[in-house]
């Protein structure tokens, strides 16, 4: 018997590693979750969201004022989330950086109520 013919040890779990690196492949990461936290602070609302294996170029963000739709797709990844935020947000305040795969987005909160004036 030669070294060669021999069972690798870890053949069978590289093996395994393989199999499901390609049932994501078929299967598509192609709806992919990805992971978000929401932050509400005192005056503003922080999203943070992991998008791995997305180039800034294929992201696309939209918001209402009280959703934040996140759409990106590259490669093997798309996704296509709404992220209901925890306050009304002034969409138009919205700061967003995007480096190695993490989404930072930053809104001021809208007023809860306003004030009406009685004249």
């Amino acid at each position: 018997m030669n070294r060669d013919d021999r069972d690798d040890p870890f053949g069978d779990i590289f093996d395994e590693i393989e199999r499901m690196m390609g049932e994501m492949d078929e299967t598509g990461d192609a709806d992919a979750d990805a992971h978000i936290d929401v932050y509400d602070d005192d005056n503003v609302v922080r999203l943070v969201a992991d998008l791995p294996g997305v180039e800034k170029s294929d992201l696309n963000l939209q918001c209402d004022g009280t959703t934040l739709t996140i759409t990106a797709h590259s490669g093997h990844h798309e996704y296509d989330q709404q992220v209901r935020l925890p306050a009304p947000v002034d969409e138009h305040s919205a700061d967003a950086t995007f480096n190695n795969g993490v989404l930072h987005v930053t809104f001021d909160r809208e007023d809860d109520s306003a004030a009406i004036d009685v004249e």
